[in-house]
Order: structure tokens, then sequence, then C-alpha cells
């Protein structure tokens, strides 16, 4: 099982599923300091106006430019898409 704080050089994609239904996804090294910051509107711009509910999914990257290249190629998913990556991830954690 993949812990959400693991070493620090590792990265996080993830998605967040917001109160509206919408999808973002992001990048980062501390998922739980980041979900804090977007609840809190310190988030990206796209969560101060779409209030995440909870993590939808995460994974883990080797190093920022692999997590950088997964977050583009995610972020042209359609949220249907999006969903079922989510569920392939989650399995992989459990």
């Amino acid at each position: 099982m993949v812990t959400m704080n693991p070493k620090n050089s590792d990265w996080f994609v993830y998605m967040l599923e917001c109160c509206n239904g919408k999808i973002y996804t992001g990048i980062t090294t501390n998922m739980e300091d980041r979900f804090k910051k977007h609840v809190e509107g310190k988030g990206a711009k796209f969560t101060q106006r779409n209030t995440p509910s909870h993590i939808l999914a995460f994974t883990v990257c080797e190093n920022r430019s692999q997590a950088s290249k997964l977050e583009w190629e995610v972020k042209q998913l359609t949220a249907e898409k999006k969903r079922a990556l989510g569920v392939h991830w989650n399995a992989q954690h459990h």
C-alpha cells in the first residue's frame, strides 16, 4: 500500500473531485498538505472556484518530469475517462 507521503523524492499526480462534480488534476510531493491548501482556497485558481470534496485518486511518479508529463496526459481526458483511470490507480494502492 502506498502512503500519501512516502519519500520526499516522490511526486504524486492526483485528481480531486469537486463539490460540483468537476475534476481537478495536479502534481505535488505532499498530498495531505496540498489537499488542505486546495480546501482552504489557497491552491490553484480552479479549486478556488470549484471547491474540492475529496481526493478521487492518485499515483506516484519517480520525479517531477514524469509527474508533469502524466498530469498533462490526464488533463486531456474526459471526466468519464479520468474517473475510470482513478479506479485503476486506486486498485494499485490497495
